[in-house]
């Protein structure tokens, strides 16, 4: 064979060789699968594409289709077990692309934003609400709290060791809430004082015996929708989604 036909064939397969990332035992790693998993890796880690990623990521690939060679070599992917896992991936893959279409075809607007922003906002209330609270088990150990509190106790101190103990940790400080926060015999018990004032009798509710005190109101607070549109636009696509499955759901013929 002359060297101009040899240098021929050596062209013409250059090509079909650049397609493959690497061959392991006969069996070829596509280029397409290492950009993918490094477009994938890159999103998802925030890491620029570079030569050390590239090498890092081939590594990984190889590695993978070693151990999957010798899997199959064993017949794992016979086995009943493998068999239902592999079916269940593949439902699950079918579903997520199918969603992702659809949000494709549906994507979230800014005037859905809005509309989902505004909302919420009405929804928080005028007033917030910074309280703190002592909650016990018993309607006696409550009473007796109270006295305490009244012959001069600090509340910060006594709240010390009772059944709340995320907030009594903080001398009984539960932050800033809107009333709505609460169970519906707190929140009323609550909004009833004035700050710097005490609850004269244990609030019961279905936590226990609670001892209140108002500690500040002020007008309820809400972020501006540039510091939370991506949450919120995640909640319309959320909602979008759900639309969508419940109105197949009700189509469907369920015996």
């Amino acid at each position: 064979m002359n060297r101009t036909l040899i240098a021929l064939l050596a062209m013409a397969a250059a090509p079909v060789m650049a397609q493959n990332v690497a061959t392991v035992n006969g069996k070829a790693i596509p280029n397409a699968k290492l950009e993918a998993a490094v477009q994938q890796y890159s999103a998802q880690s925030r890491q620029p594409d570079s030569p050390e990623l590239r090498a890092a990521i081939k590594k990984e690939l190889i590695a993978r289709e070693v151990l999957l060679q010798e899997a199959m070599k064993q017949g794992v992917g016979m086995r009943p077990e493998v068999q239902g896992e592999l079916d269940k991936a593949r439902t699950q893959i079918m579903v997520n692309m199918m969603m992702r279409d659809f949000l494709k075809k549906n994507a979230v607007t800014d005037a859905e934003i809005q509309k989902e922003y505004d909302t919420a906002k009405a929804s928080q209330g005028g007033k917030e609400y910074r309280a703190r609270h002592i909650l016990v088990e018993t309607e006696k150990e409550a009473t007796d709290l109270i006295a305490k509190l009244k012959a001069g106790g600090k509340f910060e101190e006594l709240v010390k060791g009772t059944k709340d103990t995320g907030s009594a940790a903080n001398g009984g400080d539960l932050g800033w809430s809107a009333p709505g926060s609460y169970v519906p015999e707190f929140s009323q018990a609550m909004v009833a004082l004035k700050p710097g004032e005490m609850t004269p009798a244990p609030v019961k509710s279905q936590f226990g015996y609670h001892i209140i005190r108002l500690e500040e109101v002020r007008d309820a607070q809400f972020p501006p929708l540039e510091e939370v549109k991506d949450q919120v636009a995640e909640a319309v696509k959320q909602r979008k989604l759900i639309t969508f499955r419940d109105n197949l759901m009700s189509k469907a013929v369920v015996k």
